[in-house]
């Protein structure tokens, strides 16, 4: 299976967990007992009742009506702030890895017309394995230098404040802006899908024209599980994700305008001393077609050619033909 594939799956499969998890949660919520045993108790009693704790003493440091939901932003805005290395250095990767990708394209695209004009399986197979060899000739990777580290470690905060809002009747009765925290918002749930959607709009500029189609993909991923996760749970999640589309937002911005200009600048002196390294070429892949029994352009075009040639020569021998006839009947 291709590896990014798996990336996919491998996303959809940590929302697929978090979505158990609190869905679980909430379908033991409809009298606010707090579980007390089994898998649910005991993700309560490490992580619910720490962030319960955690939210209420930031919110008296707050003070004022809306302090249980400025703890959450601010407990959010520091979580998301510790991960802002690890999501800059992951983003330098893919960065990286977009900009060398961009200088084996021509090969690239050369292997998918091949691919379409390939007619046997064998020939098919041979001529993908030649991409896994232009990737692994120039120390490319698949992946693209992308993880799910960043949303591993950010599934224990998300069930914490989700059980901390659940199982306490102080925090889950606050509002915000009138907004009950214990009830999902679909106002701030589109606030914070829209911060997701502008940083992958962003995020997109800096990627190769080439690579656009198939990052888009994953780049919908984000705000598609922002907006789905704080439908199902509550508002004061939904807060967590606004505060951190804000702090990808300015990490986005950094990334477009000061890493990858020196990224770019990198690279350039990179592959002026280390050029590409040839692998495909479009000779190679013609005699593999033309192995295969599949006609390449030159071929098609001698065919062609030929059979013009033998249609003019059959047509001038019918009027040769026809022209005998001509004089025998006239004698």
């Amino acid at each position: 299976m291709n590896k990014k594939y798996v990336k996919y799956l491998s996303v959809l499969s940590l929302v697929l967990v978090l979505t158990l998890v609190l869905t679980g949660c909430a379908q033991g919520t409809t009298n606010l007992h707090a579980p007390t045993s089994g898998p649910y108790g005991f993700i309560y009693k490490w992580l619910g009742i720490p962030f319960q704790n955690l939210i209420m003493k930031t919110a008296e440091a707050v003070g004022g009506t809306n302090a249980y939901a400025w703890g959450i932003m601010i407990i959010s805005f520091v979580v998301r702030l510790i991960l802002v290395p690890l999501s800059l250095n992951q983003q330098y990767k893919s960065t990286t890895q977009q900009e060398k990708m961009r200088a084996v394209q021509p090969q690239l695209k050369l292997i998918q017309e091949a691919q379409k004009k390939a007619k046997g399986p064998d020939a098919q197979q041979k001529i993908s394995s030649l991409m896994m060899q232009v990737y692994k000739a120039n120390n490319l990777s698949l992946t693209g230098g992308m993880g799910c580290l960043p949303l591993l470690l950010q599934m224990p905060i998300l069930i914490g404040i989700y059980q901390a809002v659940q199982y306490s009747k102080n925090i889950g009765s606050a509002t915000f802006l009138s907004i009950p925290l214990g009830k999902p918002s679909i106002v701030i749930a589109i606030v914070a899908t829209l911060f997701y959607l502008v940083q992958g709009w962003m995020s997109l500029q800096i990627v190769p024209k080439e690579q656009r189609k198939q990052m888009q993909t994953m780049l919908l991923m984000s705000p598609m599980m922002t907006f789905f996760i704080s439908m199902i749970s509550t508002a004061a999640l939904a807060l967590y994700f606004l505060v951190g589309g804000v702090v990808i937002v300015i990490q986005q911005l950094i990334t477009n305008y000061v890493v990858t200009p020196r990224i770019r600048k990198k690279t350039d002196e990179e592959l002026a001393k280390n050029p590409v390294k040839i692998v495909v070429t479009k000779e190679m892949l013609d005699e593999m077609l033309q192995a295969d029994g599949t006609s390449t352009t030159s071929g098609t075009t001698a065919n062609t050619s030929k059979q013009k040639a033998e249609a003019n020569e059959m047509h001038k021998n019918i009027r040769e033909l026809n022209k005998g006839k001509q004089n025998r009947n006239k004698k």
